[in-house]
């Protein structure tokens, strides 16, 4: 099992930029692939993107493609979201996710393929 912890969420205008990070600690960071996903008022928690452990290959809903760039430490033990260009409908509770895996260029994007969760920092974009 693997422990993760969000961090840098926070309150910003429109076209404002945050990197979110999730530090982890527990299993072999470099064998997880890892995800984030968001959970907006009143909706179902959706996929944002996800990276290969080895970090080679990525994968982005099409809605942030162009604004958020998901990249990660292994050194760090360290995965991070930079979002950029950030819209209202943004505006969630972020979560990371881990899957253990030996398939160093595989990638996962659906919420049933992840082991284990974090608890999730806000992101809220005012217009």
């Amino acid at each position: 099992q693997v422990q993760l912890v969000e961090s840098g969420g926070g309150l910003v205008q429109a076209g404002a930029s945050l990197r979110l990070s999730c530090a982890t600690s527990g299993r072999t960071f470099s064998r997880s692939a890892m995800g984030w996903f968001r959970q907006a008022p009143g909706k179902e928690r959706e996929f944002v993107a996800a990276i290969s452990w080895f970090g080679s290959r990525t994968d982005y809903t099409d809605s942030v493609k162009g604004r958020f760039t998901i990249s990660r430490d292994n050194a760090k033990n360290t995965v991070y979201l930079q979002m950029n260009s950030l819209k209202p409908e943004d505006t969630a509770v972020y979560y990371c996710a881990a899957r253990s895996t030996y398939a160093s260029s595989t990638y996962y994007s659906t919420e049933e393929e992840y082991d284990d969760w974090g608890q999730g920092t806000q992101v809220t974009v005012s217009s």
